[in-house]
């Protein structure tokens, strides 16, 4: 929407604007009998010459008739009517300038709805859930690939909780990703540590910490950190299987599951990008159950950030909440974004289940 001009402004004049332009009032003051005026050509007649109240013909005005001074309304009536004018004036005013702030508000308004297109939160970050769960009817995303009686989801949805992981353990597992992610960082808003392949944002691109580093990660982590981290990837993987109906045992881990810091500086590559609507199933083909660990506190630590399920009509959000778990299948039944971070820094880890062994990886070693 273009920006508005002045309220109550019609139009700009350069310099000095005529006495015609639209907006100005137009009053008609009495015309004053000046001594130094001229008869009308052909009139013998002096204006000096001429008694008290009588008739003076003007200049221009050819055969009209001659006007008297009591012609002219009174004087009093003409400062009330200019005094009438000047508060009808003030009060269009103020009328313009309170449509036009309801009209931006209703307008920011529809922006936000239509930008973030949220109807209803599942999970407000000042809330502890026990546990929710949600059932979604499953897509045909899962019919493409190799199915696994007892995995393979046959019933879908989305879960949150807050009874899985401690707070106190949240900060523990933090401390983890600061640390590491300490050693390089993206130059654009997402940056991500993977202590499974041992990938690590730097700059534009990403080096293998492990390698890169050598003997020096020993300086940085510690086993209790990686017992830490199995223990809690251990805890979420039953909760998954526990809400789904499936044995633990037939879920493994896989690629990618990382930490993610993410604030809100520009993007500088599309690794950075992580806003878009994406499907899990569709961009990892091994993805059958994606699970969040949230590390940050929403409206605390940074705002914006929430996490977007996209439903048909009606989109569901998840408030982040240092130890909150969200968790769910990764078809097309999910598609889901999260929101641009707009100050602070969000801090999460991504941990991902498949139904084909194949596809698993094992726990990170510090070797």
């Amino acid at each position: 929407m273009p920006p508005l001009g002045p309220a109550g402004s019609w139009h700009h004049c350069k310099g000095s604007c005529p006495s015609w332009h639209v907006g100005a009032p137009i009053s008609r003051a009495p015309e004053r009998h000046a001594a130094s005026r001229s008869p009308v050509p052909g009139s013998s007649a002096h204006p000096g010459e001429l008694g008290k109240g009588a008739a003076v013909p003007f200049v221009g005005m050819g055969n009209r008739r001659t006007e008297r001074p009591s012609d002219f309304p009174p004087l009093h009536s003409v400062r009330k009517s200019r005094a009438h004018q000047e508060s009808r004036r003030k009060w269009l005013k103020v009328a313009f300038l309170v449509s036009s702030a309801v009209l931006i508000s209703l307008l920011s308004w529809s922006y936000l709805v239509s930008e973030d297109g949220v109807a209803e939160v599942l999970a407000h970050f000042s809330e502890s859930l026990q546990d929710r769960f949600i059932e979604v009817p499953c897509s045909e995303d899962y019919d493409s690939h190799k199915r696994f009686e007892g995995c393979t989801p046959r019933k879908c949805g989305r879960g949150i909780t807050d009874a899985v992981i401690t707070r106190e353990e949240a900060e523990r597992i933090r401390r983890i990703a600061e640390r590491g992610l300490s050693l390089g960082g993206s130059d654009g808003g997402a940056s991500i540590l993977d202590l499974h392949s041992g990938a690590l944002s730097v700059g534009k691109h990403f080096v293998n910490l492990y390698r890169y580093f050598g003997d020096k990660i020993q300086e940085v982590f510690t086993e209790e950190d990686f017992q830490l981290y199995r223990d809690v990837r251990r805890r979420i993987q039953q909760t998954i299987a526990q809400a789904f109906g499936i044995s633990s045992s037939s879920m493994y881990l896989t690629k990618p599951t990382f930490f993610s810091r993410i604030n809100s500086t520009e993007a500088k590559t599309t690794h950075d990008e992580y806003w878009h609507p994406h499907i899990d199933k569709v961009t990892y083909g091994s993805f059958d159950y994606t699970s969040l660990l949230y590390l940050s506190d929403y409206t605390e630590d940074f705002g914006g950030g929430r996490f977007v399920f996209m439903d048909v009509g009606a989109n569901k959000t998840v408030e982040p909440r240092a130890g909150r778990v969200s968790f769910f299948t990764s078809g097309s039944e999910n598609l889901h974004r999260v929101e641009k971070v707009r100050w602070g820094t969000r801090y999460a880890i991504t941990i991902s289940f498949t139904c084909n062994p194949d596809h698993g990886i094992g726990d990170p070693v510090l070797t």
